[in-house]
């Protein structure tokens, strides 16, 4: 278990089922062997090309820098992923950025891991610098969880080896809750948009943490304000112990569609699956009430 203490200050003391808390604390039903729930739920293993760089969608590749994070979240699709196997090491760079240069088909490189902001800034702007050589590449994605669970990581100098970028950048962010968007995560993310960075959202749909209209109306329109753009809401990958923070995918369909009831259309998330072996990720179609149907029939 590993918990920054910003984040365990938005959790509320002595209650057990604080949704930020619900996410980081150990629970009896992780060593259940559930049927379906696996070490490798999204084909990690199959989309590995060698020297940390993971392929599963064309026109993208994943470069996983670290095998390090600054939290342990309890429903982690590579809880289980071997890093030692597969995360970029310093002696592979040069083969992995010549990989990449090679291959033209490549547009888009997603630093990942693990996350990729634990790296220090010195080590991002050498490998940034060493991307923006590549001709072809048009984005640099990074997804991190840093800004919402230790949002002091987002320093001047992190900022400066963002800008320095020839790509532009785009930054994936993950909360779940809105509780976990306090004061000082707003201005980590202000920082960061600020400086021409496009900031977006994944969530995962937690039983539990986030698996109410409420919670995701709040999540919403709490990122908006922090300028994130709700992106995704996945469906929790089936990774071994995690099942006991599954939802149903009817029950999801309909959460989303009375979300879609409360809310203008870019503040809601798809709702997604990622399965193993498909070209992109699956998009859930929301079950849309008479109550939503009414408000899509009055959008002006």
């Amino acid at each position: 278990m590993r918990v920054p203490a910003s984040y365990i200050g938005r959790m509320r003391p002595g209650d057990p089922d604080d949704p930020l808390l619900r996410q980081v604390m150990p629970a009896p039903e992780e060593s259940k062997n559930v049927e379906g729930y696996t070490d490798d739920p999204v084909g990690d293993s199959a989309s590995v090309r060698g020297a940390g760089i993971l392929q599963k969608y064309e026109g993208r590749a994943l470069l996983m820098v670290t095998g390090a994070c600054a939290v342990h979240c309890r429903y982690c699709f590579r809880r289980n992923f071997p890093y030692a196997e597969h995360a970029l090491k310093s002696r592979d760079l040069d083969k992995a950025l010549h990989l990449l240069n090679e291959d033209q088909s490549i547009k888009e490189v997603i630093l990942s891991g693990g996350d990729p902001l634990t790296l220090t800034n010195t080590r991002l702007a050498d490998l940034i610098a060493k991307l923006s050589t590549i001709p072809h590449l048009r984005r640099v994605r990074i997804h991190t969880r840093l800004p919402i669970v230790l949002p002091r990581r987002i320093d001047t100098g992190l900022v400066d080896c963002l800008d320095s970028s020839r790509q532009p950048v785009v930054i994936v962010v993950h909360a779940n809750h809105a509780n976990e968007i306090d004061t000082e995560v707003r201005a980590a993310l202000a920082k960061l948009a600020d400086h021409s960075a496009l900031l977006l959202n994944q969530a995962v749909l937690l039983r539990g943490v986030n698996d109410s209209v409420s919670a995701l109306v709040e999540l919403c329109e709490s990122l908006f304000e922090a300028r994130v753009l709700p992106y995704y809401l996945h469906q929790l990958d089936p990774v071994k112990g995690a099942a006991h923070f599954q939802v149903e995918d009817s029950r999801a369909r309909r959460l989303i569609g009375e979300v879609a009831g409360r809310l203008p259309g870019y503040l809601v998330p798809r709702l997604v699956r990622e399965q193993a072996g498909a070209p992109t990720k699956l998009w859930l179609t929301p079950t849309l009430h008479n109550s939503a149907l009414h408000n899509m029939t009055h959008v002006t």
